[in-house]
């Protein structure tokens, strides 16, 4: 098997610190939240950015100034977002104005159910707009990771493989368990059904959303993938326990990767493992 890339997802775009105190919002708490990801063995840091009240936000200044931040301390692969639900379209893409090696590129629409009133919330991804992002990133040199919710959405991804729209290796993300219309249940069988529509040259990624998190992350290292952790994706360390960091998190999954023989990938290995060029 290839070392284990690990993806620490730091703070999404949906909940803050009401949820849980641990959550980052500013430069300063994402770009050491960061850091301290990195020293437990993450090699990428999926980064969202807020304003100063702690809503998300797609200020490309925002972005370059985490970015920027977290060069200075460590090589770890940014990844930046180009999601955020209820944000325009053009404050996702310009997320990629910041220089980060790898960004999220969503490959179909969610209505998330958001709280315990299950408030609706559509998160639109037209195909012309998928396509827009991901000539975006050819221009730029950024490496998509492909964000799939569902096994209807690898239709997209093969619509954008056959438009020359994307280079091997292919990175895609399986989105495990989000709670909403377009989301599939975090289970062992569903993942296995994802990794079945895998097109050629593709590296696979799993998220595990809520509850779903251990399960999909140690269903994906058994079977040779990668994972990602962090608060943007669970804020739970246990049922009923709260996280303590994004690290926590990350150390546990260091921790069951070693008791089953998957060692883990360094950024710089993680980037020839990629297709991203050493910095």
């Amino acid at each position: 098997m290839r070392k284990l890339i690990i993806t620490a997802a730091l703070t999404g775009a949906m909940q803050g610190k009401e949820a849980n105190p641990a959550i980052p919002e500013q430069p300063d708490e994402i770009i050491e939240a960061a850091y301290d990801c990195y020293n437990a063995g993450a090699s990428i840091i999926h980064i969202h950015a807020r304003d100063k009240n702690g809503a998300s936000i797609g200020d490309p200044a925002i972005f370059r100034e985490i970015n920027t931040g977290l060069r200075a301390k460590c090589p770890v692969i940014i990844q930046n977002t180009t999601g955020g639900v209820g944000l325009p379209l053009d404050q996702r893409i310009s997320s990629l104005e910041a220089g980060p090696e790898s960004a999220s590129l969503n490959m179909g629409s969610v209505v998330f159910f958001i709280g315990k009133q299950k408030k609706e919330s559509l998160f639109m991804n037209l195909r012309s707009e998928i396509e827009a992002f991901a000539s975006k990133m050819i221009e730029l040199d950024i490496k998509p990771e492909l964000e799939v919710y569902n096994p209807s959405m690898f239709g997209e991804v093969d619509s954008i493989i056959n438009k020359n729209l994307l280079k091997k290796p292919y990175y895609i993300n399986c989105v495990m368990g989000v709670d909403g219309m377009g989301g599939y249940a975090g289970t062992t069988k569903n993942l296995m059904t994802m990794l079945s529509l895998m097109p050629e040259g593709a590296i696979f990624n799993v998220s595990g959303i809520g509850r779903y998190q251990m399960e999909m992350n140690v269903a994906s290292m058994i079977l040779g993938g990668n994972v990602r952790v962090g608060l943007e994706d669970n804020i739970y360390y246990r049922k009923g326990e709260l996280a303590k960091s994004n690290a926590q998190l990350v150390e546990r999954i260091v921790r069951l990767a070693k008791e089953i023989g998957r060692e883990i990938a360094t950024p710089e290995e993680a980037r020839q493992i990629l297709g991203i060029k050493p910095l």
